[in-house]
């Protein structure tokens, strides 16, 4: 999930984090969470996907996911997405 759904999760009174959502990425931060920049690559990749529904969002998450990282998600689409994606089920 990027910051940017959590600010807007948080918004909407939707996430349980107390914290204002840019201290807790400053926090995240510091604990050595590494960010993953948005480039055209990874456009490109969200745009091309085949089978994944058509949420902008949910499918630049899994393009920056299918650059070499593994997916930690809730989310029932993206963990029954057929494609080639290192996902771990974060509801378990």
């Amino acid at each position: 999930m990027t910051f940017w759904e959590l600010a807007m999760l948080q918004s909407k009174g939707r996430l349980g984090v107390r914290l204002e959502i840019g201290a807790w990425r400053q926090r995240l931060l510091a604990g050595g969470l590494i960010e993953i920049p948005l480039d055209g690559e990874i456009g490109i990749r969200a745009g091309l996907l085949p089978d994944l529904h058509g949420d902008p969002a949910d499918r630049i998450i899994v393009a920056t996911a299918l650059a070499g990282h593994t997916l930690v998600t809730s989310d029932r689409q993206i963990l029954d997405w057929s494609g080639q994606l290192d996902r771990i089920d974060a509801r378990r």
